[in-house]
C-alpha cells in the first residue's frame, strides 16, 4: 500500500465512524469538496500535509493520531 493510498483509506474510515459525508468533512475543515475527493481518488498521487492537517483539524485529531495506526507502521520504504 502507498501512503497516498493509506491517507485515502484513513480518512474513509474515519468519516465512516462519525457517520460524515465526505462533503461535511469538507466543510468542517475549510477545505474544498473537490480537495478532499481528488484526496480519495486513487489516480492522484500528491497529499499535502496541509491538507491532512485542515482534515485532522475538521476531524478533531491531531496529525499524531490520524498517522497512529498499524496501516501507516507498516508502509514500505519509499526510498529504494
Amino acid at each position: 500500500m502507498s501512503v497516498k493510498d493509506a491517507v485515502a483509506e484513513r480518512v474513509r474510515e474515519l468519516c465512516a465512524e462519525r457517520g460524515m459525508k465526505t462533503n461535511e468533512l469538507a466543510v468542517l475543515s475549510g477545505v474544498t469538496p473537490s480537495t478532499v475527493y481528488s484526496l480519495l481518488d486513487p489516480r492522484r498521487r500528491d497529499v499535502s500535509v496541509i491538507t491532512i492537517k485542515k482534515l485532522c483539524d475538521g476531524l478533531e485529531l491531531t496529525l499524531g493520531e490520524f498517522f497512529s495506526t498499524p496501516e501507516f507502521d507498516a508502509l514500505e520504504q519509499e526510498i529504494k
